[in-house]
């Protein structure tokens, strides 16, 4: 395989923590060459963990992609909302392409960089980084060699831990839909792309129910102060209490977490961010939106029919499912990262436990990477699994959700996908 160049437009978590990692990992496959991040420090950091020239490090995506092309491949790793402009720049500019997951909090925009990548013959992926997890390329190759026979149902069930539901969707970048994503696009775009690629189908028909329920004002204790440190009277009881959800977490998780609240990961740097920063904040006194718990029914031109739940009220994380077919079932559980295969004719059950990696989303953050350097150095020629048309359509599931879920209607996909091109050409 050809050593490829590669640069980062967002040095945060997922960019310089996620992805770009496995170029030091792996020197003989990838090196970035580039980098375009507004923090001042978190650009540093990035510069100097991947030696990257001073003449190559931007405070800005349009300052990187203004100049001529000076690598293989661009990561896009920003904002939901600031995902549209410099993806379609990096494809004219003759760029591959590898985009953070949701495409964009548009339909539109996403179904015109689907149709950018093939305009451009470009190599574009979307993080979609769950099909490249052993659990559920294991489920998948069991589905394909019919292990249960015809698939009929799916019950799948997205464990969104309650803690991180308070640092994302409450305190954090995605608490709000207008300014990122609704909940079913930012967090749970993962699960209607991986469903999709279990049934593979089209989906004909979307209904959803949804709220926030519980991170109000109206259920915050009595006496709660606008900031945890100001004196919280329930502090000891409080599962959201900021300084414990932050400093005392002592697993992988808990550095990832550190790393974002503040650039000094410190004790003295994460309590200094917790005084005003907006990870110090009440979980009832924020200015959140999107939903706490939302159930999603579909169904597939194949009839397979898919009834889907997110709740932030869980204790593990992960996701967990049951496939049922006209020969038998699959349980699997992706936070023990185990996978029960029974058979209706013998009775037997099955059990597959795995050993990849629970950090990572169970080693799909690396795994994405692996396919999409091979990709680049490949020239472009072959398919990713998560390419950018392939992943228009789970996004379009997505937007169709959170329609049905605030206008209450059963949502014909046919009919959604129609409205969207009038919308868009202007012509039926």
């Amino acid at each position: 395989m050809t050593k490829i160049t590669a640069a980062l437009i967002g040095a945060g978590q997922r960019g310089a923590d996620a992805y770009a990692t496995y170029a030091l990992d792996h020197p003989d496959e990838v090196k970035f060459v580039a980098v375009a991040e507004m923090n001042p420090v978190r650009r540093e950091r990035f510069k100097q963990s991947h030696a990257v020239r001073e003449d190559h490090v931007f405070e800005s995506w349009e300052q990187l992609l203004a100049g001529p092309k000076i690598a293989d491949a661009i990561l896009i790793c920003t904002q939901d909302q600031m995902h549209y402009e410099p993806a379609i720049r990096a494809l004219e500019k003759g760029y591959h392409v590898l985009l953070e997951k949701p495409m964009s909090p548009s339909p539109t925009e996403c179904v015109v960089m689907g149709e950018y990548a093939e305009k451009y013959n470009r190599v574009f992926s979307i993080c979609h980084v769950l099909r490249y997890t052993d659990f559920f390329a294991t489920i998948k190759r069991l589905l394909v060699d019919g292990a249960i026979g015809r698939l009929i149902s799916i019950q799948h069930t997205e464990n969104v831990e309650h803690r991180h539901q308070a640092h994302s969707f409450v305190r954090g970048n995605w608490r709000k839909s207008e300014t990122s994503s609704p909940m079913i696009l930012a967090k749970s775009c993962h699960d209607m792309d991986i469903l999709s690629w279990l049934v593979d189908a089209d989906c004909t028909k979307v209904s959803s129910f949804g709220s926030l329920t519980h991170f109000r004002t109206e259920s915050a204790p009595v006496g709660a102060p606008l900031r945890c440190l100001d004196g919280c009277p329930v502090q000891n009881e409080c599962p959201y209490y900021a300084p414990k959800m932050y400093l005392e977490r002592d697993d992988w998780v808990g550095t990832v977490l550190r790393n974002v609240v503040s650039n000094d990961p410190s004790d003295e740097g994460v309590l200094h961010a917790l005084k005003d920063g907006p990870y110090g904040r009440c979980v009832y006194h924020c200015d959140n939106n999107v939903v706490d718990h939302q159930v999603v029914n579909l169904e597939f031109a194949n009839e397979v029919t898919v009834a889907f739940t997110m709740c932030a009220f869980t204790h593990e994380g992960g996701r967990s499912l049951k496939l049922m077919g006209a020969r038998g079932q699959i349980r699997a559980d992706m936070d023990r990262n185990e996978i029960e295969v029974t058979s209706f004719i013998t009775g037997l059950k099955e059990k597959i436990s795995l050993d990849s990696p629970l950090e990572g989303h169970g080693g799909g953050d690396h795994g994405i990477m692996r396919d999409f350097v091979r990709l680049v150095s490949n020239g472009g020629e072959e398919a990713g699994l998560t390419g950018a048309r392939t992943s228009v359509q789970s996004h379009l599931m997505a937007f169709a959700a959170e329609k049905s879920r605030l206008e209450s209607k059963v949502i014909q996909m046919a009919e959604y996908m129609q409205e969207l091109k009038i919308r868009r050409t202007g012509k039926c």
